[in-house]
């Protein structure tokens, strides 16, 4: 599995490439902002784990400058702001997932592991798949409703992906965490019900539908009007 691990701090740098190597990845390492975009456009990375204070171009601006080239690499950020307002912004720009520094080598080997497994699953899945008048392409990130394009953030992109590839079934909020964000995620637990509301107001309540359901004491479900 190819890794790029991008860190400005040497000793962290050294301690994470030699821990990955180990573990039998290929693994290339950048120090600086500038220098790891340009791998990422000119090579083939399973997963990049980067840190988010970084010389030049920082983490943050790293994956919205990606997501905007339409480059959907699996993206892990380092950080060391915990706080929810800097671990939500950077997954509104298009990050995967994060940890919190300082952080044991066992956990980000697994959330890697778990972001390289994700992304093989979701290339198996079909690139588009329609729901009535709802069409959502994999390959672009884009949505559109009755032939018109809905501009979704990354995340809100992602739950309403793995919503209509479970199409028909009842998926829990546990499931969703472990599928969207991650199972460690641990900000507010009303997340899910937050980002479920923001699809119904772009996807339902514009054109009158109701194809995101509630279903009480289970979770959601997403189902063509015509299943009702």
């Amino acid at each position: 599995m190819k890794l790029l691990i991008v860190e400005d701090e040497p000793n962290l740098l050294a301690i994470l490439r030699k821990g990955f190597a180990e573990n039998n990845y290929d693994v290339s390492v950048s120090l600086d902002g500038e220098t790891a975009l340009q791998m990422i456009l000119t090579n083939t990375f399973d997963v990049v784990v980067l840190d988010v204070m970084l010389p030049k171009i920082n983490g943050i601006e790293i994956c919205r400058k990606l997501r905007a080239m339409k480059n959907f690499v699996p993206i892990l950020l380092l950080t060391a702001l915990g706080t929810s307002e800097n671990i939500v912004n950077g997954l509104e720009n298009g990050a995967d997932d994060y940890l919190v520094k300082p952080f044991k080598f066992s956990e980000l080997n697994a959330r890697v592991m778990a972001l390289a497994r994700r992304a093989k699953i979701d290339q198996q899945s079909p690139d588009i798949i329609k729901i009535d008048d709802l069409e959502i392409n994999a390959k672009t990130k884009t949505v559109y409703k009755n032939g018109n394009p809905i501009a979704l953030t990354y995340k809100e992109f992602t739950l309403l992906h793995y919503l209509a590839k479970n199409s028909g079934t009842i998926v829990s909020r546990n499931q969703i965490l472990d599928n969207v964000w991650d199972i460690t995620f641990d900000m507010n637990t009303n997340v899910v019900d937050v980002y479920i509301n923001y699809l119904r107001k772009k996807i339902d309540k514009p054109y009158n539908t109701k194809k995101i359901q509630t279903i009480k004491g289970f979770g959601y479900m997403i189902q063509s009007e015509h299943e009702h």
